[in-house]
């Protein structure tokens, strides 16, 4: 591994540092070789970098840390994916609490064009894994990751369900790549590194602890084009992952179950709430996201003759810019939009539905927008 990644791995390290705080370093000083390579004076003048951070840094204590997580990941065959790279999952970049650094481990596309994610609870019973099942084989014909946390219950069956259909399926870990939790699911993990992967923040050696799991979960939510939850308890991990996926402007399923059933308890309420659709059966989801649209064979959209005519004179600066953006494009999610063009969400929903009803832009499921091609 380069010098760079072992610099990069050293900032989340550093204690005090997070995501937000490397973003902020890496913007102020250029890399994170240029971190380490800058003075207190200049390091101390960084907005949130305090003194005690500062000194933190110049220690370097760190950088032979990170030298024995390198050495762990070429064990492994694994790679570090920083927020800069390429490599690093698209769909999370534009998250204000995205890692900035990801551990992977496997064959899989961490920017594959259609992804979903799969939740539930542990103590999954024959409906949940059936449905389970059902929503993965109907889904396999559209080359989708599935997306899940390898536990036990409706996530490992989303995983083994992926195998058995020939689908690529990330997990999504809190703890180390090398520390598989549960253990008992090391043969299916190992089964994952084919076409899929495993995909953690936390360095190899990191043990599964309790304030790790809803992290993790911000992952899975954000990974995914749409996140269904199969069953779950009235509180619990799946909802958090639903509640991700609601910020995240993520479509959320709930798979609906018997009233009075503690494990019905939880997709019930957020239908109630309408914080997620119902799923009542796998077309739902495939229309819902737009799945079942035929594609170009290069996955772009063509541009007829008349979208390069000039716009009407009553378009703004700002909508312009928005339509110059989605040209580019084959379609956007309205938080890549927002970050393109640092308009403020509130402004640029509105924009964009008044594009909308003059016949400019048309909305994709899964908060994403294409210009209308003719």
């Amino acid at each position: 591994m380069s010098t760079n990644t072992h610099h990069q791995i050293a900032l989340t390290l550093v204690p005090g540092v997070g995501s937000i705080l490397i973003r902020q370093l890496i913007s102020y000083c250029g890399s994170a070789d240029d971190v380490f390579r800058s003075p207190f004076a200049r390091l101390i003048k960084i907005p949130g970098i305090g003194d005690v951070t500062a000194r933190a840094i110049l220690k370097q204590t760190v950088l032979s840390e990170a030298e024995q997580v390198v050495k762990r990941l070429e064990k492994l065959g694994a790679s570090a994916v920083f927020y800069t790279d390429k490599a690093y999952p698209n769909r999370l970049k534009t998250l204000y609490d995205a890692p900035a650094l990801l551990y992977f481990q496997g064959a899989g596309n961490l920017n594959a064009q259609r992804t979903i994610g799969l939740v539930g609870t542990r103590q999954a019973t024959d409906y949940g894994r059936r449905i389970t099942a059902e929503i993965i084989e109907a889904v396999s014909a559209y080359e989708v990751n599935v997306i899940s946390g390898l536990a036990y219950g409706i996530d490992i069956a989303a995983h083994r369900a992926s195998l058995s259909n020939g689908l690529p399926t990330i997990g999504v870990m809190a703890s180390g790549l090398d520390i598989i939790y549960p253990n008992i699911h090391q043969k299916t993990a190992q089964e994952m590194l084919v076409l899929g992967g495993l995909l953690t923040e936390s360095a190899p050696g990191t043990k599964p602890d309790a304030h790790l799991f809803p992290a993790r979960n911000r992952i899975i939510a954000g990974l995914s084009d749409a996140v269904v939850v199969v069953e779950a308890a009235a509180k619990g991990g799946a909802l958090i992952t639903a509640e991700y996926a609601n910020n995240y402007h993520r479509e959320v399923f709930a798979v609906p179950g018997q009233l009075n059933q503690t494990f019905s308890a939880g997709c019930n309420k957020l239908i109630r709430e309408n914080k997620a659709q119902i799923y009542i059966n796998p077309k739902d989801i495939i229309e819902a996201l737009n799945w079942d649209q035929p594609a170009s064979p290069t996955g772009e959209h063509r541009l007829s003759k008349n979208d390069s005519l000039p716009l009407p004179v009553d378009i703004t600066d700002e909508e312009s810019q928005l339509i110059a953006l989605l040209r580019q494009s084959a379609d956007l999610h309205i938080d890549d939009l927002s970050w393109k063009t640092q308009i403020p969400m509130g402004r640029l929903a509105s924009l964009l539905l008044n594009l909308e009803f003059r016949g400019f832009v048309r909305s994709l499921p899964g908060k994403k927008y294409a210009v209308v091609y003719v």
